[in-house]
């Protein structure tokens, strides 16, 4: 019997956008092992993803034995963490959902492009007027989702430094449990003091609706501090690799990014570029987890209740059934039916923002530096891969 590989997968340096090659091989129901030395079954295909990430039978409440955690930090605080929207099936999900929904609509986030057009000219100008070369990393990918997550839920900017290295050794795969511990224990006491002073004077912000919420009785105080974090921790870090990841890619695909370049006026194309580079990188590399109730059953195998499961992200996004040849980047590719944010009930909370925020970001980062190229060889770029998402230490530039 052949041994299930390690999970998550190391990619190829030579092609590092793309897969590991080990989730070519894997069925379409296999086994993967985990830090633990579990072995969860692992989910790659698109349609499998679709119809089993809103089965009931799975379940994402991770205090349940045998849950198939992504680090070791995270399975020693997982019996501490009040229910979250992250890790509650419904009806509960629903309601705290609901207290939190609101702000992250299609039509709230909308109001906010004008202030996020603002937020990258600005940087665009710091950065034009600086070195050349620059690290894009420093000067563009973390400051636009930092400024514009601090403006939406109400924490002061200045702090960032703070609470970018809070989140990155509360969720890193090579964090020791006690550290982790420590940092999520530093940011929810550092919300907590926030949110009551935003309870005693509320502002136009995020985290004054869910005080105005937590006075009312819909939520507890703690429901609040930790859905705080949270949305600060993804709200950042997952649209900044996103920003330095996609300007690499198109860097390594100059087609691509001439095309960008020549349609980035035309809103509706930008919007499909940002969907196909979302699927074509998935940069959230250690997949969806859930715990099977009930037993399943899934091409001629099945899933017993209490086994769990790992829903691979890439695979869906890389299914040459959805998407025919899945390992060239096309930006003029119909690629909304991507995973990249998940799927089902518990599809990313922040997903219309991260939409807005990339669609600003790249319709005017490459039409207002049309010279913008890499400074150093494509295989010297240093990715940063001990994170949920993947991304890059540093991209450096010239113009």
């Amino acid at each position: 019997m052949v041994d299930a590989p390690y999970y998550p997968m190391r990619r190829d340096a030579r092609c590092p956008f793309a897969p590991a090659p080990a989730l070519r091989e894997m069925p379409p129901v296999g086994k993967v092992r985990i830090w633990d030395g579990s072995e969860p079954w692992f989910i790659t295909r698109h349609a499998d993803q679709r119809a089993l990430l809103n089965d009931p039978r799975l379940s994402i409440d991770e205090k349940k034995p045998g849950y198939p955690h992504m680090t070791r930090s995270r399975a020693a605080v997982a019996p501490h963490i009040p229910d979250l929207i992250t890790n509650t099936d419904p009806p509960e999900h629903t309601r705290l959902r609901r207290t939190v929904n609101g702000p992250f609509m299609v039509k709230r986030v909308e109001a906010w492009r004008p202030r996020m057009q603002r937020v990258i000219d600005a940087l665009i100008d710091e950065m034009l007027a600086g070195p050349n070369p620059a690290d894009l990393v420093q000067a563009i990918g973390l400051p636009v989702p930092t400024l514009v997550i601090t403006q939406i839920l109400g924490v002061p900017y200045e702090d960032h430094r703070f609470f970018q290295d809070s989140s990155r050794r509360a969720i890193s795969h090579d964090s020791d449990p006690a550290d982790a511990a420590a940092a999520g224990q530093g940011l929810g006491e550092y919300l907590s003091a926030l949110l009551m002073r935003k309870i005693d004077a509320p502002e136009d912000d995020v985290l004054s609706e869910m005080g105005a919420r937590v006075r009312a009785g819909e939520m507890s105080h703690a429901e609040a501090v930790t859905m705080g974090s949270a949305i600060l921790i993804a709200g950042h870090e997952t649209s900044a690799s996103m920003i330095s990841l996609g300007t690499l890619a198109l860097l390594h695909h100059p087609d691509q990014l001439e095309l960008l370049r020549e349609r980035s006026d035309d809103a509706r194309f930008v919007a499909g570029a940002v969907e196909e580079l979302l699927r074509y990188l998935t940069i959230v590399h250690s997949g969806i987890r859930r715990i099977a109730v009930e037993d399943i059953e899934l091409h001629g195998t099945v899933i017993r209740a209490g086994d769990g499961v790992v829903f691979e992200l890439a695979g869906a996004n890389y299914d040459p059934a959805e998407f025919p040849s899945p390992d060239a980047l096309d930006l003029t590719r119909p690629a909304r039916s991507h995973h990249a944010f998940g799927y089902g009930a518990h599809q990313c909370l922040g997903q219309s923002l991260a939409r807005v925020e990339l669609q600003v970001v790249y319709g005017t980062l490459y039409r207002r530096i049309p010279t913008l190229a890499l400074s150093v060889p494509f295989e010297e770029v240093e990715f940063a891969m001990e994170g949920v998402a993947y991304g890059l230490r540093s991209l450096p530039v010239r113009w």
